[in-house]
């Protein structure tokens, strides 16, 4: 296969993908297509700007492949994942990245190459959620390579680096010069990293074309569940799982209008007077070992401030495979929510003797709030009562509002 023969294949996986999948194909339009050195371009690579690809290395795949790699380094762009690092591991995160991408894109329907990393546990994970169980994977290397990123001289040092991301050194303690990466490639004109304002720019427009290719895709009927979700996500306002909680529990609080009659030196007639009522939450927590104590106590300090400004009683009871035989404890609004000892890790954990204690209690709760790595038995029946889940890792949830805390 030549050189042409090449290109027509790329286009014709492009073509493939605006016609099938016009969400990606309208993303891989957006990155210009360039044959890239195989002395630094070892599969294919991004900048953030471009495609680039190694000719024998597209010639190894499929048409069904081809498309998968096109799309994958345009999911890289649009996903900002350029722009997201902050101060994590380089390779950590770049393994990270891909494990969040390549679930998404099979399930689309994609074929991946050999050699792609694709594991189904990170299925519907961000980066940023996949990046620290990724730390025992420092052997593990991308089949990619991700050109618009460099190492910070703090991390990852004595490590390995994976094909596309050394860094040759000018000898003067800062990065090589253009011509000094060059020679050290034998004269490959390998992209430079993207600099803080470039990286700023792309990202805006990333997003905006992010964007774009959602409402054109929806109006085609053509975007699917899972990449539809993660768009939803990622173009909806980005809020703490402090501010999620902060506002359910705002929500909850009940302003009722009270009708008693007035005493007669107020007069005959009888005015509707506004009045607060108590807000009773019961607040759960997973004793089974996999919560730290220092997370625990980021937890509740977090609750006790948020019960100062909603007026909220606090039921607190600690389960893991039962309710802890010293509890429930009750914190009234004015008291401070604190833990009333050191919880140690238990057995197995179930869900389960929560429900069931609440089920046993006259009034029901206005609110239940769990915080787990919901890796548990759940009851088989909803609860007439709404519920929020913290939750500390991967596990969805069968009910609920699930809120990610990593």
């Amino acid at each position: 296969m030549s050189g042409q023969d090449v290109e027509t294949k790329l286009s014709a996986a492009r073509t493939r993908l605006i016609l099938d999948r016009p969400f990606l194909g309208a993303l891989v339009l957006r990155l210009p297509m360039v044959a890239g050195d195989p002395r630094w371009c070892r599969t294919t690579a991004t900048d953030a700007r471009r495609f680039y690809y190694n000719p024998e290395y597209i010639r190894s795949l499929s048409l069904e492949q081809t498309e998968f790699v096109l799309a994958h380094e345009a999911l890289h762009c649009a996903l900002s994942h350029f722009a997201r690092r902050g101060h994590r591991i380089k390779h950590q995160w770049d393994l990270a990245c891909d494990l969040a991408i390549n679930p998404l894109l099979v399930r689309d329907g994609l074929e991946p190459p050999p050699g792609a990393l694709c594991l189904d546990e990170f299925a519907g994970m961000t980066a940023e959620e996949i990046y620290p169980q990724v730390a025992d994977m420092p052997d593990t290397e991308t089949l990619d390579a991700h050109l618009y990123d460099h190492e910070d001289s703090d991390a990852r040092q004595g490590e390995g680096r994976g094909e596309g991301s050394r860094e040759p050194d000018d000898g003067q303690g800062g990065e090589a010069s253009q011509a000094e990466l060059d020679r050290q490639l034998g004269g490959a004109p390998q992209p430079k990293p993207l600099t803080e304002a470039e990286r700023e720019q792309l990202q805006v427009q990333w997003q905006q074309r992010l964007a774009g290719a959602a409402q054109a895709a929806q109006q085609a009927g053509k975007l699917g569940g899972g990449l539809a979700r993660l768009v939803d996500e990622l173009l909806a306002p980005k809020l703490p799982w402090r501010s999620l909680l902060a506002q359910y529990m705002n929500s909850i609080a009940r302003d009722d209008y009270n009708y008693a009659r007035p005493s007669r030196r107020e007069g005959d007639a009888i005015l509707p007077s506004l009045r607060s009522l108590q807000v009773d939450v019961v607040v759960a927590i997973d004793t089974s070992g996999s919560i730290r104590p220092e997370e625990m106590q980021e937890f509740v300090s977090e609750l006790d401030a948020l019960k100062g400004q909603v007026r909220g009683r606090i039921t607190l009871l600690a389960c893991d495979a039962r309710l802890a035989d010293d509890g429930p404890w009750v914190f009234e609004p004015w008291e401070e929510f604190r833990l009333p000892r050191r919880f140690t890790g238990g057995g197995g954990t179930s869900f389960r003797p929560v429900f069931e204690w609440i089920e046993r209690q006259d009034r029901p709760p206005d609110l239940v709030v769990y915080f787990t790595d919901a890796e548990g038995e759940f009851p088989e029946r909803e609860p007439a009562v709404p519920v929020i889940w913290l939750v500390k890792g991967k596990r969805p949830v069968p009910w609920g509002r699930r809120i990610q805390l990593n």
